[in-house]
C-alpha cells in the first residue's frame, strides 16, 4: 500500500512539471504570435543583381513606383537650394543707433580736436554722420549665413558668387525678394561710410568721424532660424517618394532575367503596395492561425530535441523558462524595433543569444536556438534572406569561438571576431548582389559595431540568469578554479598535501576529458574542491603525515574506516556552508562511489577471523558517478593516490598500477549510471599513464626488433 502511495505522489509530480511546461510552451507560442506583424507576407524573395527565379511576374493593378533611397536624397538637397532664407527687419536697432549717435556726438566734439582752419561745425558733422548712417541702414546690414553661401547665383566672379544668395525680408508681414549682393555687411557698411567720407568736402576731420561713426554699425537684417526651418520642413513633405507608374498587366520580371536598378525598384515598390493592402483587406485570423502553426511547429522541434538529446534541460522547468524567457524577449525587441522603424534591424545584438545559451548550457543547445530564433525572425523581417544569412553565420561563430572558456579576454576577442564575420558577411552580400566595390556603403557597418557592443550585455545577463536560477555556468566554474578562493586556500593551509594531491587529480582528470569531450572547467572545478571535507581531520589522511605518527593506530579499523568516510559528507556540508553550486557538490558525493575502504576492511578481517563483517561500516554511501566529468575524477583520484604508494616507479609498474584500479572500479560496478563507454574508459587509462611517467620522470623502453633497449639519455 506504502509503495503504492509513493508511486502516485511520483505519477503525480510528474504531471504536475509536465503541465507547468506545456504552459510556459503555450505562452511562449501565444506571446511570439503577439508580437508578429499581424498582415500576409509578400510571397517572392529577390536581390539585386541575382537572376528572377520565378515565373513571369505581370502587374496585378496600377501601383506608383518608389523612389530609391539615394534618389530621395537627392530631391531633398535639390528642394533645400530652392528654400531662401528668412530675415525679419530690427528697426529698432537702426532707431537706437541712430539717436545714440546724436546723443554722443557733441561730448565727443568737446573732447575731439579741429585742425587749425575750423572747417565744419558740430551740426555738420552730425548731418554728415546722420545722412551716412539712414542711408546704411535704409539699405540694409546684415551678417551673412554659411548655410547658404554656396547657393549664390551663377554667373560673374566665382568668389563673389560663392557669398552671394537669395533670401527673403519680412517686415509688417510683407514678405520681400532681397539677395545679399544689394545690402550691406558690417565690414562693408563701415568701408562705404569711409568711401563716402574721403568725398565729402564740408567736413576736414574725416577719419576722425569715421571711427566714431564704427560704433553705430550693428545688423538690422535678423536672420529667423525656426521660421526658415520650417519653410524647409514644407518644402521636404512636399517631396513626392514615388516616380512613375507601373500598369495592370505590364511585365515586371522575367524569369530567369537579371534583376537591375529599375526591375528591384518595381519589386520593392510592388511588395510595399501589397503589405500595405493586406494590412487593410487581409483576414487577419488566417494570418495569425498560419504564424501559431509555424511558430509552434519551430517550438515543438526545440521542445523534442531538449527531450532527446538535453533531458537535463527537458526535465528541469526553471531551464525551460529561461529558453521561453530569452526566445521571448528578443523576439519582442526584434518585434518592436520593426514597429518602431529603426534605420537597420542590425542594431540588435541577436549573437547575444547564442553566446548566453552557450556560456549556460552548450554548443548544441545555443546552436539549436539561434537556428530556430533566426527562422522565426525570417517570417517577419524585410530582406529575410539577408538577414538569416547575416545572423546565421554570425551567430555560429559567436558559438564557437567560445567554446572552451577559460579566460574573460576570450568575451572580447569573440567580439571582435563577431565583428569581423558581420563585416566580411556583408560585403560578399554586397558584391554578389552588385558587383561593386561602389556600392558598398560603409556607413551601413555602423549597425554591426553597436550590435557587437551591445552583445557584451550578454555576460551581465548570464551572471543574473545564474543567481536567480541556481545555473552553473563557465564563467562561475572560471572563478571557483581560482586557488585564491577562500576554501582552495584555507584547505592549502590545513591540508597541504591534500592541496597538492587535489590539483594533480584536476590536472589529470582535466587532460582526460579534454580527450574524451566533456567539460573540462567542470571537470577541474569538481576535483579540486572534492577532498575539501579531510580539512577538519587533515592529518587522518596519509598526504598530510609528516612526522611519522600516525593518529589510526590508536584506533580501531571500524574507527579509522569512518573518519576515512566522513570526509565525504563532511565536504559535503562544508560546501553547502560557503554555496558551491550543485555541479560541483555532486563530485565530492560521488568520488568513491559505493567503492570499500579495502586496507582497514582487511585489517579488521584479519584481527577478527572468526567475527562476521559488517561490510556497510567500511563502504562510502555514495552515490556511483553519473557522469562522464564524475566517472572520470573518480578514476584520477584513485590512480593519484594510489601513485603516491610506488617505491620506484617505472613503465611497468605505472600501466599495471593504472590498470588494476580501473579495472577494480569496473568490477565494483562503479560506472553504471555514467555516460562513458570502454572506449573513452581506455583512453582515459592511457591519458594517466603518459602523465604519470611524465610526473615521475620515468624513461621510456623502446621496442626495437623486438628486443628491449634502454633509452638513452
Amino acid at each position: 500500500m506504502a509503495k503504492l502511495k509513493i508511486n502516485y505522489s511520483r505519477e503525480k509530480t510528474q504531471n504536475n512539471s509536465f503541465l507547468v511546461k506545456f504552459a510556459m510552451v503555450v505562452l511562449a507560442i501565444m506571446l511570439i504570435c503577439i508580437f508578429l506583424p499581424k498582415q500576409p507576407r509578400f510571397r517572392y524573395e529577390f536581390q539585386k543583381g541575382k537572376a528572377w527565379n520565378h515565373d513571369n511576374l505581370i502587374s496585378p493593378y496600377n501601383f506608383a513606383i518608389l523612389k530609391t533611397q539615394e534618389e530621395l536624397i537627392r530631391d531633398k538637397e535639390q528642394i533645400l537650394k530652392t528654400v531662401q532664407p528668412i530675415y525679419t527687419l530690427n528697426v529698432s536697432a537702426s532707431k537706437e543707433q541712430i539717436d545714440q549717435f546724436n546723443t554722443d556726438i557733441a561730448e565727443k566734439w568737446q573732447i575731439g580736436s579741429m585742425d587749425s582752419t575750423g572747417q565744419g561745425t558740430l551740426e555738420t558733422y552730425q548731418a554728415v554722420g546722420n545722412a551716412l548712417l539712414n542711408y546704411v541702414y535704409n539699405r540694409g546690414i546684415v551678417s551673412l549665413n554659411n548655410r547658404y553661401q554656396n547657393k549664390g547665383e551663377n554667373g560673374g566672379n566665382v568668389e563673389k558668387t560663392e557669398s552671394q544668395y537669395n533670401f527673403t525680408l519680412i517686415h509688417e508681414n510683407i514678405a520681400q525678394q532681397k539677395n545679399t549682393a544689394d545690402i550691406f555687411t558690417i565690414e562693408t557698411a563701415n568701408q562705404y561710410i569711409k568711401q563716402s567720407l574721403a568725398k565729402n568736402g564740408r567736413i576736414s576731420q574725416k577719419d576722425w568721424l569715421s571711427e566714431i561713426l564704427k560704433n553705430y554699425v550693428t545688423i538690422n537684417y535678423v536672420f529667423d532660424e525656426n521660421l526658415t526651418n520650417k519653410v524647409e520642413q514644407n518644402a521636404l513633405a512636399n517631396i513626392s517618394s514615388t516616380r512613375g507608374v507601373v500598369q495592370k498587366g505590364e511585365l515586371i520580371a522575367e524569369k530567369d532575367k537579371i534583376i537591375n536598378n529599375e526591375t528591384y525598384q518595381k519589386l520593392e515598390s510592388l511588395r510595399k503596395v501589397f503589405e500595405d493592402e493586406a494590412r487593410i483587406s487581409g483576414n487577419q485570423n488566417f494570418v495569425a492561425f498560419g504564424q501559431f502553426v509555424m511558430i509552434s511547429m519551430c517550438i515543438a522541434l526545440l521542445m523534442v530535441f531538449l527531450y532527446f538529446f538535453r533531458s537535463s534541460i527537458y526535465d528541469n522547468n526553471r531551464l525551460v523558462f529561461i529558453v521561453m524567457i530569452v526566445i521571448v524577449s528578443m523576439l519582442g525587441v526584434l518585434s518592436w524595433a520593426l514597429k518602431m522603424k529603426i534605420p537597420s534591424l542590425y542594431y540588435i545584438p541577436y549573437c547575444s543569444v547564442p553566446i548566453i545559451f552557450r556560456v549556460l548550457f552548450d554548443t548544441r543547445v545555443a546552436l539549436n536556438i539561434h537556428l530556430l530564433m533566426v527562422l522565426i525572425a525570417a517570417l517577419f523581417v524585410p530582406n529575410s534572406y539577408e538577414f538569416v544569412f547575416l545572423q546565421f553565420i554570425a551567430g555560429m561563430v559567436a558559438i564557437y569561438s567560445i567554446k572552451t572558456l577559460v579566460k574573460r579576454e576570450q568575451f572580447l576577442v569573440s567580439s571582435l571576431i563577431i565583428l569581423a564575420t558581420y563585416i566580411v558577411a556583408y560585403v560578399g552580400l554586397v558584391l554578389t548582389r552588385n558587383g561593386s566595390f561602389n556600392s558598398i556603403y560603409w556607413v551601413d557597418i555602423a549597425p554591426f559595431i553597436v550590435s557587437v557592443g551591445l552583445t557584451l550585455l550578454a555576460y551581465p545577463l548570464i551572471y543574473a540568469f545564474e543567481r536567480l536560477f541556481g545555473i552553473v555556468s563557465d564563467l562561475t566554474l572560471m572563478e571557483l578554479t581560482n586557488s585564491n578562493s577562500r576554501v582552495l586556500r584555507e584547505l592549502s593551509l590545513k591540508a597541504p598535501g591534500t592541496f597538492q594531491h587535489s590539483l594533480q587529480v584536476a590536472n589529470l582528470a582535466e587532460a582526460a576529458i579534454y580527450k574524451i569531450g566533456g567539460n573540462p572547467l567542470l571537470v577541474r572545478a569538481g576535483a579540486l574542491y572534492h577532498d575539501i571535507g579531510k580539512m577538519l581531520n587533515p592529518l587522518f589522511f596519509i598526504e598530510n603525515q609528516r612526522s611519522g605518527a600516525n593518529p589510526h593506530e590508536e584506533l580501531t579499523p571500524e574507527q579509522s574506516a569512518q573518519i576515512i568516510i566522513s570526509h565525504v559528507h563532511k565536504g559535503v556540508e562544508m560546501a553547502k556552508k560557503n554555496l558551491l553550486p550543485e555541479v560541483v557538490i555532486d563530485f565530492i558525493r560521488t568520488h568513491h562511489g559505493t567503492t570499500r575502504v579495502d586496507y582497514f576492511y582487511n585489517v579488521f578481517v584479519k584481527k577478527n577471523p572468526d567475527k562476521l563483517v559488517d561490510e556497510g561500516i567500511f563502504r562510502y554511501p555514495g552515490p556511483v558517478p553519473f557522469s562522464k566529468e564524475t566517472a572520470v575524477l573518480m578514476m584520477a583520484d584513485s590512480v593519484e593516490a594510489a601513485s603516491r604508494a610506488l617505491k620506484e616507479p617505472s613503465e611497468e609498474s605505472i600501466n599495471k598500477l593504472v590498470d588494476k584500479i580501473i579495472d577494480y572500479k569496473i568490477t565494483q560496478r562503479q560506472f553504471i549510471n555514467a555516460n562513458i563507454t570502454m572506449r573513452d574508459i581506455t583512453e582515459v587509462s592511457e591519458i594517466f599513464k603518459s602523465m604519470l611517467k611524465s610526473i615521475y620522470h620515468v624513461r621510456i623502453d623502446y621496442d626495437v626488433n623486438k628486443k628491449t633497449a634502454p633509452a638513452e639519455e
